[in-house]
């Protein structure tokens, strides 16, 4: 599974990523609004783990684009901000779960790894995209009411791909995707 961690502080950045590592989790870090922006035009994250106190701007501006455009990657925010004001502020601005600094490594891994046991039921067991139906459990595709089975790298590379729908999406990023473990 492929995380985006933003994350302004250099050192904690690097913490988190390399423990995140040990724990079986790719990471891509970045440390702007701009990189996140960048990274999340380029590649499917299964979870971001996402600081609010950003050099070039506030980071629930990342979570209102993200849910403006429907993008329903799982979001925990990790950041200093801790009134009860603001945590209920992320929530309401589309956080999955919010976790204040300092923190505990071993709850840090908690909750991304039950950010990540939800997908499937908070993004939906099924993709539509014109006359084109994909049940991503099943691997199967229906086409103008005709059913077709995928090969779970076929099935990997379309999902990606239908996630990314009206993008563009680099042949890197799919086989980058498409290397991940099968469910």
């Amino acid at each position: 599974m492929r995380l985006l961690l933003v994350e302004d502080n250099t050192r904690l950045s690097g913490l988190i990523a390399g423990g995140l590592a040990k724990e079986g989790l790719a990471v891509d870090a970045v440390s702007t609004i701009a990189e996140c922006l960048s990274a999340l035009a380029t590649t499917h994250f299964a979870a971001i783990i996402l600081d609010l106190g950003l050099p070039d701007g506030d980071g629930l501006s990342v979570l209102q684009y993200l849910r403006s455009k429907s993008i329903s990657t799982p979001v925990l925010v990790l950041t200093a901000r801790l009134s009860v004001r603001d945590k209920v502020q992320g929530l309401h601005h589309g956080a999955d779960d919010y976790l204040g600094k300092p923190f505990a490594f071993e709850e840090l891994v908690a909750r991304v790894r039950a950010l990540l046991r939800r997908p499937a039921a908070y993004l939906g067991r099924e993709l539509r995209l014109g006359h084109l139906s994909f049940d991503i459990e099943g691997s199967e595709i229906v086409v103008n009411d005709v059913q077709f089975a995928l090969a779970p790298r076929e099935a990997l590379v379309l999902e990606v791909l239908m996630r990314r729908a009206n993008r563009v999406v680099s042949k890197k990023n799919i086989g980058r995707s498409a290397l991940r473990p099968v469910r």
